[in-house]
Parts: C-alpha cells; sequence; structure tokens
C-alpha cells in the first residue's frame, strides 16, 4: 500500500443538509444477511415509526461532531466510517471502525454532549432516528431495549480488542489483528463471504491512529507482512492469503467472526 499524501480536512457539515426518505426497514438490503437476527413484526414496526429520515454523506465528512450536544442516533444502511477521539494538539486516537448495521450514538444519550466524533471513510447511507428514540426502544419494547444494550457491549468489546492491541501487542500483532477482524466483519456483509476480498478504504494514516503507530512503522509493517504472503491489499481491496498465519500471529480470541446480531 503506497503511503497516502496527508489527507485532506473533513467538510464540517451538519447532517440535515441532506435529507432523504428513509427506507422501509422490510425493504432493508441488511436483514436477510445471515450477519443479523430476524425480527418480528412488531419489532420492525417500532424501529420503523422512530426513523425520521436517511442521510447520505461523502467521504471524509463529519456525521457527529466531538462535543455535538444534538446528534440523533443514527445506523450505518451503506459505507464505513469511524469514531475518533482529538487532543487539542490535532492528534487524533481512531476508536472504532463502523459498518453497515452498526448503531451510532448510543454514548452521547449517556451524557450531555458526544465525547467522540463520527467521521466517514467512504460515501455513507444512514438511517436516522427521533432524538428521543432510544428512550422508546427501552419503553416500548423490553427485547429491542435488549438489542440496543447488546451492540452497545460489542461495540465496547471492540474498543477492548484495540486496547489489548496497542497495549500489549507488537507491531505485526496489531496490525494482522486488525487485518483479520476488520476482514472478517467486511465478509459477513458480502454474499460471497470475502472470497473475492473485501473492500478496504482504509489509508496507512488510519491504521496508524487506530493501533498506535507511526505512519513509518505502520508502512513497514504491512510490507514485511504481504512479503510474507499473509495478506494483501491492491486496489482497495483486502485479501487475505494465510488467514491461519495470520491468526497465529495475532493471538486472537477465538476466530474472529462476528457473532449473529440485532438490527436497529
Amino acid at each position: 500500500m503506497p503511503t497516502p499524501a496527508v489527507s485532506p480536512e473533513p467538510k464540517v457539515e451538519w447532517p440535515d443538509k441532506a435529507p432523504a426518505a428513509a427506507m422501509p426497514c422490510t425493504e432493508c438490503p441488511l436483514r436477510p444477511l445471515p450477519l443479523f437476527v430476524e425480527h418480528s413484526r412488531e419489532e420492525l414496526e417500532l424501529v420503523q415509526s422512530l426513523k425520521r429520515r436517511a442521510l447520505r454523506l461523502e467521504a471524509n465528512e463529519t456525521l457527529i461532531h466531538e462535543g455535538q450536544t444534538d446528534a440523533p442516533l443514527y445506523t450505518l444502511l451503506q459505507g464505513w466510517a469511524f469514531r475518533y477521539k482529538t487532543l487539542s494538539d490535532g492528534r487524533r486516537q481512531i476508536l472504532s471502525f463502523l459498518l453497515a448495521g452498526d448503531f451510532i450514538g448510543v454514548q452521547q444519550k449517556m451524557g450531555d454532549a458526544a465525547a467522540h466524533g463520527v467521521d466517514t471513510l467512504t460515501s455513507a447511507s444512514f438511517c436516522v432516528f427521533q432524538r428521543d428514540a432510544l428512550w422508546e426502544i427501552h419503553r416500548r419494547s423490553p427485547t429491542m431495549g435488549f438489542n440496543v444494550t447488546w451492540l452497545t457491549a460489542h461495540e465496547e468489546s471492540l474498543v477492548d480488542d484495540t486496547l489489548l492491541s496497542v497495549g500489549r501487542r507488537s507491531a505485526e500483532e496489531r496490525i494482522a489483528s486488525a487485518l483479520i477482524l476488520l476482514f472478517k466483519r467486511a465478509a459477513a456483509l458480502q454474499a460471497d463471504k470475502g472470497a473475492g476480498g473485501v473492500a478496504f478504504p482504509l489509508t496507512q494514516q488510519h491504521i496508524a491512529d487506530a493501533l498506535g503507530l507511526s505512519l513509518v512503522h505502520t508502512n513497514k509493517t504491512l510490507r514485511k507482512l504481504e512479503k510474507r504472503g499473509l495478506h494483501q491489499i491492491k486496489d482497495g481491496r483486502l485479501f487475505l492469503r494465510d488467514v491461519k498465519a495470520l491468526a497465529r500471529l495475532a493471538d486472537l480470541y477465538g476466530d474472529g467472526n462476528p457473532p449473529q446480531r440485532p438490527l436497529v
């Protein structure tokens, strides 16, 4: 992967500048996928009643600003995004990468303002919920309330994996772990389960910011693993050439396959 130039600053544009009609839940292209559990008609009707519009952003746009106090809840329908926090001097830590089906904004509802920002990696589509949707979900459906809790706990487990990498894994182990987990998450959204690779819009800077590595170290480690035949990144796609060897190097817990999950 060639070292990218300095990434352009994300456009500062509030989400409600691009509203559109929300897709009916019954027509959602994600729901038939094996990754997502089947919901009852009543649960779909509840989710549908809380949706207010759809939103489409281009790559490198901001969905939620750090410190924002009025952000609604979102489900990512298509594309990639990431959660991050920044320091006063601009240094950035990517907390997690977001793929289709991820529920966004719950953490902000637990406080007065968003403790992290969310930017898009690619063009992306979102379902936008009314601001009190979290309370309504818990009030009107204990099952869906539990599902939201499950999704929040699952996202926390992904952050825990990243913390383990940053705190204890070597550079090779960090990158091997990230490649496997991201590949398998993306593959679960594809009909071919990743046989033809998966879209991989991350730059080396994104990887470095997620794993606590320098850009130079990230570049050297990616090249080293690719020369060993473990993976390949080509034309914006990621291919795993030796999954077992990568998994041994990463010292993963489990096989890295994402569990079946609810979809809000």
